[in-house]
Order: structure tokens, then C-alpha cells, then sequence
């Protein structure tokens, strides 16, 4: 092995080249060491950085005229592994990033608002979106602006309800691809994303990010009318229909109007008569789990909370 093709195996892993020059000395040891498979020869390249190269179609006679004029490809190993879950990957970079959804990890902050992202391309999204006056992307149907351009192909599907992302286990499909995420780990039962302070684990990276919040004290959505913060910005959303008064959400039945959506589904009950919250202990049964709480004090003979039923 000559000084050229000797000097990689000094280099640190992580600093190797993508493409390895190959020289006649590769042409003439290594070649006949490869692997031929289906005419396609598996080159070893351990006396350079150990990692075997995908050489491709190459002719058995002629090779070392060719080897001073090719490069060959490394085929990356996916050699990094995640301790948390079973994630792989060839980059030591990607690695790192998707650590940070069980760490909760956020280095990118802004430098206008407190938000801060674990990945800097949501950080961009994140300016151009809240920050960035210019909004050249507009929807024709209903003039929603956005200056993401792939948002705004997002924000379309609501007009006209394709989705594009199907599941392969049932007939679920979804506008987003996120969304599909969520829900095949209720097929799986995985739970990959957890919490480094108190081991919470969770199907979802956002309430992941949401419940690392808990442990900081982080409320980054701010109402611009009073000192209220929130955790959740649906939270928030709700606090400033008291400042607007809008009530958005109204029962066909009875035309009653409410703020919150919640409060909404829980009033269509006294029509339906469901009552989807029960007693363990008996055949009990709320619409409302509140009050299921206040009877299983019965159950445990308290007397602290009087079951009003």
C-alpha cells in the first residue's frame, strides 16, 4: 500500500471522505480481494477506513488501467445507533439531531420571541412564518397568506380534502404526514419519544416537547392583552376568547354557544345521553369525568367530595 492510499487510515472517523480515491495499488490488491455479485464487485477498503465500497459495474480485465481515473463510493454503514430506541444512521449529524426528540433538546432559538427549535430549518420556518411580513404565498379560496410555500400546499388539502398520506394497516389517511406518524403507533404500541428527567414516554414528539415544559417551567405562548402564558398554544387560543368574546363552537340542538370546543362536546351529551366516563366499582357512569371522580369517593369512603348524583 502506497503513501496516497495508506494516509486514511490516520483520519478520524468521522472526518473520512464520502469518495476514496482509488489508485493502482487499490487496482491491484484490492480488486482481487472483492466480492463479485451479480457482476457487481464489493470492495473491502479496511486498509483505509474499514468500511466496504458499493465499486459498482467494473470489468474483470482492464481494471488497473482504470482504477487512476474512478473513484469509488463509500456505502455508509448505518454504524450510529440511538440508546433510546432503535434509530440508525450513517451520520454521526443525524444522530445528534434525533437524540434531541427524547432529550427535548432546543439549541436554535430566536433572537424575537422565545421560541426555540431542536432542528435549524424549523427555526427558519419559524421566522418566516411569525417574523417575516412578506407573505407572497396566498390561497385562492379563502386569501390565507403564508411565506412558506410548502405551507401553504398543506393549508390547501382543507379545500380540497386530499389525503395523501394512507395508512397500511387500516383505512386511516391524513393531510399530513406527522399525523399518519401519530397514528400508526397506536398499531405499534411504540412509545420511542421519553423524557430525560422522569421517564415519561409517548407516541408523539410534540407532547413530548409539551411535557419537558412541566419540568422547566417554559410558557411560550404569551397573551399580547394581559399576563397570561400558557404551555400549549391551544390553551392560549381558548384565554383570548375571553378577551374577544367570540363564542365560535354552537349546538345545533339547543343553539347553545361556547368558547371552547371541549365544553362543546361535553354539552352535546345532555342530548345524546352518552356517558363514556364509568365506575370500575359499579355500574356508575358520567358524562362528565369530574363527576365520575367525585363518586369513587364514596368507594373509598371519603367524605371530602360529596357525589352530587
Amino acid at each position: 500500500m502506497d503513501e496516497r492510499s495508506s494516509t486514511g487510515s490516520e483520519t478520524a472517523m468521522d472526518d473520512r471522505p464520502a469518495i476514496h480515491p482509488v489508485d493502482e495499488t487499490i487496482g491491484s490488491e484490492i480488486l482481487d480481494t472483492g466480492r463479485q455479485q451479480n457482476n457487481e464487485w464489493d470492495i473491502p477498503c479496511e486498509e483505509k477506513c474499514g468500511v466496504d465500497l458499493d465499486y459498482g459495474h467494473f470489468p474483470a480485465q482492464g481494471r488497473s488501467e482504470q482504477t487512476d481515473k474512478r473513484t469509488v463510493k463509500r456505502t455508509l454503514e448505518r454504524r450510529f445507533e440511538c440508546t433510546e430506541c432503535d434509530y440508525r444512521s450513517a451520520s454521526k449529524a443525524n444522530l445528534v439531531k434525533h437524540t434531541r426528540t427524547h432529550t427535548g433538546e432546543k439549541p436554535y432559538q430566536c433572537d424575537q420571541c422565545e421560541y426555540s427549535a431542536a432542528q435549524k430549518c424549523n427555526l427558519d420556518t419559524h421566522i418566516m412564518a411569525k417574523h417575516t411580513k412578506d407573505k407572497p404565498y396566498m390561497c385562492g379560496e379563502c386569501g390565507y397568506r403564508t411565506a412558506d410555500r410548502s405551507v401553504l400546499t398543506v393549508h390547501m388539502r382543507r379545500h380540497t380534502g386530499v389525503k395523501p398520506y394512507e395508512c397500511d394497516q387500516c383505512d386511516y389517511s391524513t393531510a399530513h404526514k406527522g399525523n399518519l406518524d401519530r397514528h400508526k403507533a397506536k398499531h405499534t404500541g411504540e412509545k420511542p419519544y421519553i423524557c430525560g428527567e422522569c421517564g415519561y414516554r409517548t407516541a408523539h414528539k410534540s407532547k413530548l416537547s409539551i411535557h419537558i415544559r412541566r419540568h422547566t417551567g417554559e410558557k411560550p405562548y404569551k397573551c399580547n392583552h394581559c399576563d397570561y402564558s400558557s404551555v400549549r398554544k391551544s390553551d392560549l387560543d381558548r384565554h383570548m376568547l375571553k378577551h374577544t368574546g367570540e363564542k365560535p363552537f354552537m349546538c345545533g340542538e339547543c343553539g347553545y354557544r361556547t368558547a371552547d370546543r371541549s365544553s362543546l362536546t361535553i354539552h352535546m351529551r345532555r342530548h345524546t345521553g352518552e356517558k363514556p366516563y364509568k365506575c370500575d366499582l359499579c355500574d356508575y357512569s358520567a358524562a362528565k369525568k369530574s363527576h365520575v371522580d367525585r363518586h369513587m369517593a364514596k368507594h373509598r369512603g371519603t367524605t371530602l367530595l360529596v357525589c352530587v348524583w
